[in-house]
């Protein structure tokens, strides 16, 4: 894991999120994904040129099942940025251990017609703050 990504927040896997073997859903772990990539926007304030933002792709591996009651931490880092994506990295660990690797791919889009756009420099720049 990469020195510049960001611990953005910690969970307990929740008994709503497993399934009858005490495993956390698959899906689960895409939505913790989300949302720790939606924690690490809030540490930017939004600008007047900000595009909208669209999911393009997530992809997730998987190293260890989190059960009911595992305490999770989540860390986001950029993956890549293109001329109109960026895309995120979110590492979850149980401890020390890493459980499962997300990345989350977002598309730049104009705010009206949703149309994929360019990433504003300013933006850009931001981002590369924390290449992964």
């Amino acid at each position: 894991m990469a020195k510049d990504t960001v611990k953005s927040q910690e969970f307990r896997v929740p008994f709503r999120d497993v399934d009858m073997n005490g495993e956390m859903f698959r899906a689960a772990y895409v939505v913790r994904a989300e949302e720790a990539v939606t924690e690490f926007w809030r540490r930017r304030k939004p600008q007047k040129d900000d595009p909208f933002f669209a999911i393009g792709k997530i992809t997730c591996t998987f190293h260890a099942a989190l059960k009911f009651g595992d305490l999770v931490q989540t860390h986001v880092g950029v993956s890549k940025i293109g001329g109109k994506s960026a895309g995120f990295l979110v590492h979850m660990l149980r401890g020390e251990e890493a459980v499962a690797e997300a990345e989350v791919v977002w598309i730049a889009c104009d705010p009206r017609s949703k149309e994929p756009v360019a990433l504003p420099e300013d933006l850009r720049d931001w981002l590369y703050g924390f290449l992964d």
